[in-house]
């Protein structure tokens, strides 16, 4: 029988277990154990738990990130990745905590980051035994893809790279002798399930015979190999749910059993201990037992303060967004970090409107009546358009509703009745402000309408509307009809609608200038600067006001007969304006308030037929212009970084100045200028642009910043960017809202950006999808120190001196390959010895590269001498460089080019493409024109990471001749110009990825050689 005190005591056991589960803390990563402890990484910082859980101790407390930490054999140590000094080094401490020790100095890379897809450099991986740690460097690769395993002491000196060509997560055997390894390195990609080029399978390499053998050869990720007795334990992906979970492998018969059944969330970042594994799972960290090979949850409770995510009063000036200028000029609307600030001219005080740190509020602009700001925001979790009352009183009404996707750009009509806006569903909208009723204007099968502008009337809207494979063109859109017409034909590409101020002219952009530029390595040509501003008139019996211009004499009057009385002309006759356009007679004698009310009633006709026809051009230079602004004869325009003014009156075009942006007030006597990142309303600019006394204030631009808020809208936004973006509606049928709340219980752990990055990453990595990225936010970062490199390698002697045993090759006229011991009049040569660094012996240094850090682009002087000793050394000054991976690829791409050229007595000719991008293209021109005359071409794409101009090169390779042309005295030229006679080949790894990838599809699809 169930007692009443039985019950009440395990109802009381519940609900202490409950607070404790409530109190258990998630995002618990990279975890490693040893005996009875386990230390992880939380919230960029190192804790210690027991192995059994309980309150964990904090053991580092700094702005940059301590990861991936692991215990020596001993249990003595603790060797673990960090960025103290500014670079992400490899650190050891006591294992209980204390003074973190310096173990490498290497290379400030631009990839390094813990939130990177590439993941952070120098990751501590594991310890050869209890006085070496090994990790993975990939300071001399110039692919981010590939890393290199390097062992270094605890006692100090200088690193050495183990041999092998390359690795990733690893494990020694027991006896040392042999090494499981992986060879690639994806474990931060946000691409689950996958199965692919890098696909990670299991080695073994041999120490002693240099054998390297294939352990694994699965499609999916077989990772982080566990060497313990006579098992290897991993992670595969393998399983039915093609899940994250963990594995054991016989190495002699390779059986293979799955020891985990995790359906929800991957196992990650493992770790093996002396008789159990950690590892992180839905952001807890479990332990597996190896004895009963059962694993259990560690209940963890985390009790500190969390500084780097509290909420503080930031300066948001320089995150400043969108902006626009009150109609009188005497205030901008300034969006910054997902607030709308309403900031003075000159006088008052800056107003934040919004005060919403957990809502993204955008695209702020001005009602042209002064009442309103209208924006988009997420406040119901959903892009809806809201409008407020400009001084900041009141609250925010919503005019929208039902939001189902992204909305771009808003703009009010002029009579401030309604909104139009464009959206991620590739429609053009407007709402009515006060009604709510919405009107669809139009909608692209091609791609998003981005550009629209309303008639100065508010009864027309002109668009620019994308079309499946033509250019876009330029309707006009009737309000009242809710009817459009083509304003421009389908000829050539146009946009940036813009009515005259008049309502007479639509202005607008379009490439219709053609003036080829000629190659210079190649008989080709590629057009620019097409662009130019042309205008329509709306009435076919508008005038242009670029039409022939005639001054003419007036005729006297006649006197009139005496007694005749005089009729007036017809007010609207030519007649019935004289003496500069005075109107005679009683028409004359309206008032002066009539007369203005009646000059500023515009009323727009469009006569549709034959629009495209009544076009005419602005006389201005073909180049890129940004949307013209029309104010009177003033058209206003951005061309090239730079505002300028064409008066039509005067057909006299004027440069204003340097600008980013602008926006003319809706009186169109003001203009709010963007210049340098600094922000002024100044009278509309005729001459020469000043902002000096003109600029904005923007330092009370400051957000109560409740991280905590905005991380969780940031967390949503990215949810619904990814349903708004992605290519599939469905989804690759996964259930996205289902996908998003299991994530979303992490947020309430999220201490720091970075590990919001993660949940994100976690999230959209479902979608298993390649380009699907996640990055930015305001982690606290340290200050990178570049390291000075030499660009040799240096072998470090029994003596303590450095040999330098291979100085890399540069290209010395170019900065980008400056090798400094290369360099003119620097006389150190291979097989010299480095004896000192800025009068420091290298013989009591820890790493010779200690003596270089902050040393790259300064001149050092370095002691030297064709033997290791004092007598006869020599000083020589040499200016170290921060970068050496492009001398690394340098080196390797004249390395396989003198391969090939030797192998084939010089008849073949090699060029490598690092990537499908600038860089890609300059190295292919770089190497492939000179080698025009080879009989044969290798093309490399091994490491090409990818970019867009695939096309281009095989169009260059899959040309063939046509004729040939022959000069006295010359030689043969083929015809067309620019290509290798005779085979072709092409080489790529599964490091090509991304365009890298595509241009092996294309060479196969072309026919062009094999791969």
């Amino acid at each position: 029988m169930f007692s009443r005190h039985g019950w009440f005591g395990a109802m009381a056991f519940a609900v202490a277990l409950l607070a404790a589960r409530a109190d258990e803390a998630r995002l618990l990563r990279f975890p490693a154990i040893h005996g009875g402890r386990i230390v992880f990484t939380h919230a960029g910082d190192l804790y210690t738990v027991p192995a059994a859980g309980g309150v964990a101790r904090r053991l580092t407390a700094h702005p940059g990130q301590e990861m991936f930490p692991r215990f020596s054999p001993d249990g003595r140590w603790l060797a673990f990745t960090a960025q103290y000094d500014g670079n992400t080094e490899v650190y050891v401490m006591p294992s209980d905590g204390g003074q973190p020790r310096r173990l490498t100095h290497t290379a400030t890379l631009e990839r390094d980051d813990v939130a990177d897809r590439m993941g952070p450099n120098n990751i501590v991986m594991t310890w050869k035994d209890a006085s070496t740690v090994v990790y993975r460097s990939r300071g001399e690769e110039w692919n981010p893809f590939k890393g290199r395993l390097h062992a270094v002491g605890i006692a100090g000196g200088p690193p050495e790279q183990l041999p092998l060509p390359r690795g990733g997560w690893c494990s020694y055997s027991p006896d040392g002798k042999q090494l499981a390894y992986n060879r690639v390195f994806r474990e931060f990609r946000t691409w689950k399930r996958y199965r692919g080029g890098q696909a990670d399978e299991m080695w073994i390499h041999d120490f002693a015979s240099q054998k390297t053998t294939r352990l694994t050869d699965d499609p999916a990720q077989d990772v982080y190999p566990m060497w313990k007795g006579d098992r290897i334990y991993f992670v595969s992906e393998r399983d039915e749910n093609r899940q994250a979970n963990l594995f054991v492998l016989d190495p002699k018969t390779r059986a293979t059993r799955q020891l985990t059944r995790f359906v929800d969330f991957a196992v990650k970042f493992p770790s093996l201990g002396d008789d159990a594994i950690v590892f992180e799972n839905g952001g807890w960290i479990h332990r597996f037992d190896l004895a009963t090979e059962k694993a259990v949850r560690v209940p963890i409770e985390i009790r500190e303060d969390f500084a780097s995510g509290r909420a503080v009063l930031k300066d948001v000036s320089k995150e400043t967004t969108t902006h626009d200028v009150s109609p009188d000029g005497n205030r901008a609307v300034i969006g910054a970090r997902g607030e709308v600030f309403s900031v003075p001219a000159k006088h008052g005080p800056t107003r934040n409107l919004t005060r919403s740190p957990g809502i993204h509020e955008r695209n702020a602009v001005w009602s042209p009546d002064g009442r309103w700001i209208a924006y988009v925001g997420d406040a119901s979790g959903e892009d809806e358009i809201w409008v407020r009352p400009q001084d900041g009183s009141g609250i925010a009404r919503r005019i929208t509703q039902g939001g189902d996707t992204y909305k771009y750009e808003i703009e009010w009509s002029p009579d401030s009745r309604r909104i139009g806006w464009t959206d991620k569903k590739n429609r053009l909208q407007f709402v009515d402000v006060e009604g709510g009723s919405v009107t669809l204007v139009a909608e692209s099968k091609a791609w998003e309408i981005r550009e629209f502008a309303w008639a100065p009337d508010s009864q027309w809207i002109a668009y620019t509307m994308p079309e499946p494979r033509k250019f876009g063109r330029v309707f006009l859109y009737s309000v009242a009809s809710k009817e459009s017409v083509p304003a421009t034909d389908g000829w050539f590409r146009s946009g940036s609608p813009e009515f005259s101020s008049d309502g007479k002219y639509l202005f607008f952009t379009s490439e219709r200038s053609f003036a080829p530029t000629y190659g210079t390595t190649e008989w080709n040509h590629v057009y620019q600067d097409m662009e130019r501003i042309y205008l329509v008139t709306l009435a076919r019996g508008t005038q242009s006001p670029f039409a022939p211009k005639s001054d003419e004499a007036k005729a006297r009057e006649e006197t009139q007969p005496a007694g005749k009385k005089e009729t007036p002309p017809d007010a609207g006759s030519s007649e019935a304006t004289k003496d500069g356009g005075k109107v005679a007679g009683p028409a004359a004698k309206t008032s002066g308030a009539e007369e203005k009310k009646k000059e500023a009633k515009v009323v727009v006709k469009v006569d549709a037929e034959g629009l495209a026809s009544r076009i005419a051009v602005v006389p201005t230079v073909p180049s890129t212009y940004g949307r013209p602004t029309s104010v009177g004869d003033k058209l206003y325009y951005l061309r090239k970084g730079k505002l300028w003014l064409y008066e039509l009156d005067k057909e006299k075009e004027t440069e204003i100045g340097e600008a980013e942006a602008y926006r003319v007030a809706a009186d169109r006597k003001k203009m709010l200028v963007k210049v340098g990142g600094a922000f002024a309303i100044v009278d509309l600019p005729t001459g020469k642009l000043d902002i000096g006394e003109h600029k904005l204030s923007l330092a009370d631009l400051r957000v109560e910043l409740d991280r905590a808020a905005e991380w969780r809208q940031i967390y949503g936004e990215c949810w619904r960017q990814m349903r708004d973006f992605f290519f599939d509606p469905g989804m690759h049928q996964v259930d996205w809202p289902g996908i998003r709340r299991r994530y979303e219980p992490l947020l309430e752990h999220v201490h720091q950006r970075a590990d919001l990055t993660y949940v994100i990453g976690e999230m959209i990595g479902e979608l298993n999808i390649g380009h699907a990225y996640v990055g930015g936010g305001d982690q606290p970062k340290p200050e990178r120190v570049p390291m000075g490199l030499l660009g040799a390698r240096l072998v470090r002697d029994p003596g303590g001196y450095y040999r330098v045993e291979r100085i890399l090759p540069g290209h010395n006229w170019d900065p980008r390959y400056r090798s400094p011991l290369a360099e003119i009049g620097v006389n150190v040569r291979e097989g010299d010895y480095i004896l000192a660094v800025n009068g420091r012996s290298v013989r009591e240094l820890p790493d010779i590269q200690a003596a270089l850090v902050g040393q790259a682009g300064r001149q050092v002087r370095l002691r030297v001498n064709g033997a290791a000793k004092e007598e006869g050394a020599r000083d020589e000054t040499v200016v170290p460089t921060a970068d050496v991976q492009p001398l690394h690829y340098l080196d390797w791409v004249l390395g396989n080019i003198g391969k090939v050229s030797k192998a084939t007595d010089g008849r073949v000719g090699y060029v490598h493409v690092p990537d499908m991008g600038v860089p890609g293209l300059n190295e292919f021109a770089k190497f492939y024109y000179p080698q025009l005359d080879k009989q044969a071409l290798i093309v490399d794409v091994r490491g090409n990471g990818g970019g867009n101009v695939s096309p281009m090169i095989i169009e260059r390779l899959g040309r063939e001749p046509s004729m040939w042309t022959v000069a006295r005295n010359g030689s043969v030229n083929i015809d067309p110009s620019g290509q290798v006679l005779g085979p072709k080949v092409l080489l790529l790894d599964q490091f090509s990825a991304s365009d890298g990838d595509i241009v092996a599809y294309r060479f196969r699809k072309h026919g062009l050689g094999p791969i």
